[in-house]
């Protein structure tokens, strides 16, 4: 990380691996509490506030909820909080993932079965079209 005791937040992006746009977000949201410079009014950045804007941006990357995030922050700066709790939300998030998974799947296998009943020739009849515009919305 940066030597600096506060940062801008172009620097807090740059050592979290975020744009500036996103800890701008996460910052508005609560996710990180910088200090306010009371005469520029900007945002000055810490190290701990750059550890939790890396903490987040990990947690995102494995698809965790803004909300899921806030709690993931919560155990996190909680050094007394029992690893059980850690691994309830990361299963949750399992079980959410192979609910998705199991969508995709089939939606993939129905969308297969309708290119492989489409000819893909020079005729305007496509089964693909006819699905999607016949489909209850």
């Amino acid at each position: 990380m940066l030597e600096y005791k506060f940062m801008k937040i172009s620097q807090a992006a740059s050592a979290a691996g975020l744009t500036i746009k996103t800890v701008r977000y996460y910052a508005n949201i609560g996710l990180v509490s910088p200090e306010i410079n009371p005469v520029t009014g900007y945002r000055k950045y810490n190290q701990s506030d750059v550890a939790k804007l890396q903490f987040v941006g990990t947690a995102r990357k494995f698809d965790f909820s803004i909300e899921d995030c806030r709690e993931l922050l919560d155990l996190y700066q909680d050094k007394q909080r029992p690893s059980r709790d850690v691994k309830n939300v990361a299963l949750k998030k399992i079980k959410d993932i192979e609910n998705r998974l199991s969508e995709l799947q089939s939606l993939r296998i129905e969308l297969l079965s309708l290119a492989n009943a489409c000819d893909g020739d020079d005729r305007p009849n496509c089964p693909i079209i006819d699905h999607l515009s016949n489909s209850k919305k």
